[in-house]
């Protein structure tokens, strides 16, 4: 089964403005394992599920060719709007079916997807497509977000918790996996060489406008947002100003911190 929830040209353009970017710790992991289990050359990464491109160009100057694959063309059009990488394509597609011969990629990769995949379809592909000790790195966060200002970091915090439990209605089963941390899927992995990292800290400054941003871009706030667009825009507007009044600030410019955790499976196909 293949989830279209990320498609709109609206949906898509604050999914290239607010989302994370995987932190450079991960990506360092990732490229330390494929060393240690096929070394080089780093011919062929793909990035499943990439979005707006945030994993792929973090892995571009590692790599002589990313392909980004997505299933949405708005996300792909904001991906391909990025100049810079020249060695990075995208192409609309799904983990399910990939275009890529038998035993061709180094790298297999999927961040903040993998939970979207048909799993069993997707395990399939990867063990085609996957080069003999080929990786396959699925990264992703747990829902363990911390907000910080001054005194007041608890009740960010809970505004942002009170935000996600109004969008529970809408919200799909997919969207929990990551708290398991992909447990099903890395016990479903064939490769008896697997492993998973976890507490890989982000710590980072993002103001109000964008937290706000970020939680604009949710799939279940878009769901939301098609059922009951006034009710989700002054949910959101609400969310906005609840922060502003809790930090004593005006500016949505206003910096806070934010903490959470990402972990990562890792495996090495057999030679």
């Amino acid at each position: 089964m293949t989830y279209r929830l990320f498609e709109g040209k609206h949906h898509a353009s604050i999914y290239q403005r607010y989302r994370f970017v995987p932190p450079e710790e991960i990506r360092d992991i990732i490229l330390h394992y494929l060393e240690r289990k096929k070394g080089q050359p780093h011919v062929l990464a793909v990035d499943l599920g990439c979005g707006t491109g945030q994993n792929s160009r973090l892995l571009a100057p590692h790599f002589q060719e990313v392909v980004g694959i997505d299933i949405s063309e708005c996300q792909l059009e904001e991906a391909r709007a990025v100049a810079g990488f020249n060695n990075i394509t995208y192409r609309k597609g799904t983990a399910e079916e990939l275009p890529f011969p038998d035993g061709s990629v180094d790298l297999l990769t999927a961040s903040s997807a993998a939970h979207w995949f048909d799993q069993q379809s997707f395990l399939l592909e990867a063990g085609r497509v996957l080069k003999p000790c080929g990786c396959l790195a699925l990264l992703d966060f747990a829902d363990n977000f911390r907000l910080h200002y001054g005194s007041c970091g608890d009740r960010l915090t809970d505004i942002y918790d009170e935000f996600k439990k109004v969008l529970l209605p809408y919200t799909s089963t997919q969207v929990a996996v990551p708290n398991t941390k992909l447990q099903d899927l890395y016990a479903a992995i064939p490769f008896p060489d697997k492993e998973r990292i976890e507490c890989i800290p982000l710590k980072q400054q993002i103001s109000v406008r964008n937290i706000v941003g970020f939680i604009e871009s949710f799939s279940m706030y878009q769901a939301f947002q098609r059922a009951e667009p006034d009710a989700a825009t002054a949910l959101l507007q609400r969310t906005h100003d609840r922060f502003l009044k809790e930090m004593g600030v005006t500016s949505p410019d206003t910096l806070m911190d934010v903490t959470l955790e990402y972990f990562c499976v890792l495996a090495s196909k057999p030679e």
